[in-house]
């Protein structure tokens, strides 16, 4: 029996030594469970850490070359002509001159129409509406959102927002936006205080959107990871380290969930008012949370700007999202990089596998394609902005 026992004890301390053992003979620092490896090493096998025995590449310096060998699908031009309904075309419409040349653009990554997102209000709307219409061939393919000025919001600011409301329209804007990020953030009331995304004195302004059929095209916030600690556990650190500025500190800002809550408050107050709200809301990682909102709203549409890198890293979630809310997205770019396009559309149109993204600083990680069915690209592409937004061009599309 006492040597059974012994044979036994040994074969217990061989299996942990065995455990330990590690490739190439080394040995792991074991963790016990629920323990992260301390800093500098990895994981190997579960609670086994280990120190690499090169030198450690920085975030920057690791750049390994994908030895994946897949089918590739480029998509120089989108397969039915889009709406970019978050265009920023600086510079492209300046001039009859460069009008012209922003046709022949737009024409290579196959965006028919651009929505100038850029709060264009007064004279500043009219010259661009006139350089427009009399620009021959690109008079249908360019329209402007109108601003909405939200500084000193107090007594009298609504009648005066809505008479300059009703005056953009006549001069030609489609919509209403981009309200940008600030509202929320940093605006300020004529009292001093922080004008609410849902403060009741703008209410006369909803409805008066809903009364003129005019989408409200609003960007709330920014993604969520701007709020958070900047460690090595955060996915936008090397954003972050490169743009401080982009970084909430608590002690200046409200709370990304602060603003989630009055955006959801304003959009379900103001049932007859169509609103867009920008980016996938900043919910684009959390499509379970975009669905609910969406389904709450009836009234609320969203689109897609620079947030491709949280839709192609998903691709079964994504399709399924994209097939369930086909009426409810829209196409928008952000920044005019012509470049840039072609990388939405080899998401949204190809089964490709593993390939970049366009911004190594937002993602370090691949794009797969989602491969959406065609009647699904065409409302993405352009009819749920053309339904939408009555005041667009109507004709000449693909059915």
């Amino acid at each position: 029996m006492r040597r059974r026992f012994a044979l036994l004890a040994l074969s217990l301390l061989a299996a942990g030594s065995v455990a330990a053992a590690q490739p190439g003979g080394a040995r792991g620092t074991p963790i016990k469970d629920g323990e992260e490896c301390p800093a500098g090493m990895t994981e190997i096998r579960p609670r086994n850490c280990l120190a690499p025995s090169l030198p450690t590449p920085s975030i920057l310096d690791y750049r390994p070359r994908s030895t994946l060998v897949a089918p590739a699908h480029p998509v120089p031009r989108a397969k039915y002509a889009a709406i970019d309904f978050h265009g920023h075309p600086a510079g492209q419409t300046s001039s009859a001159e460069s009008i012209a040349k922003f046709g022949a653009t737009l024409d290579s990554i196959g965006v028919r129409m651009m929505v100038v997102a850029d709060n264009v209000s007064g004279d500043n709307l009219s010259r661009l509406m006139g350089l427009v219409r009399g620009s021959g061939e690109m008079k249908d393919r360019v329209r402007a959102l109108t601003g909405i000025n939200l500084r000193n919001v107090g007594p009298g600011w609504a009648e005066a927002a809505v008479k300059q409301l009703e005056a953009d329209v006549a001069a030609g804007a489609v919509g209403v936006g981009e309200i940008g990020k600030g509202f929320g953030l940093s605006a300020k009331k004529a009292d001093g205080s922080r004008l609410r995304i849902d403060d009741p004195e703008l209410d006369p302004i909803w409805e008066a959107c809903a009364r003129l059929k005019l989408p409200v095209f609003i960007h709330t916030a920014d993604p969520q990871e701007f709020w958070d600690v900047i460690d090595y556990k955060n996915e936008r650190w090397l954003e972050l380290a490169l743009f401080p500025g982009r970084r909430y500190p608590p002690e200046q800002y409200p709370p990304f969930e602060t603003l989630m809550t009055e955006r959801d408050n304003l959009l379900r107050r103001h049932p007859k008012t169509t609103f867009v709200i920008a980016h996938m809301g900043w919910h684009a990682n959390d499509l379970g949370r975009l669905g609910k909102l969406l389904d709450a709203n009836p009234n609320v549409h969203t689109e897609v700007g620079a947030v491709l890198y949280d839709i192609g890293r998903q691709p079964r979630t994504a399709r399924d999202f994209f097939i369930k809310y086909q009426d409810r997205i829209l196409f928008g770019k952000d920044s005019f990089q012509p470049e840039e396009y072609p990388y939405y559309w080899r998401v949204f149109e190809t089964r490709d596998d593993y390939f970049d993204y366009y911004r190594h600083y937002h993602a370090f990680w691949k794009l797969y394609g989602i491969d959406l069915p065609d009647d699904v690209l065409k409302k993405v592409y352009y009819k749920n902005a053309l339904r939408i937004t009555p005041a667009l061009p109507q004709s000449g599309w693909p059915k």
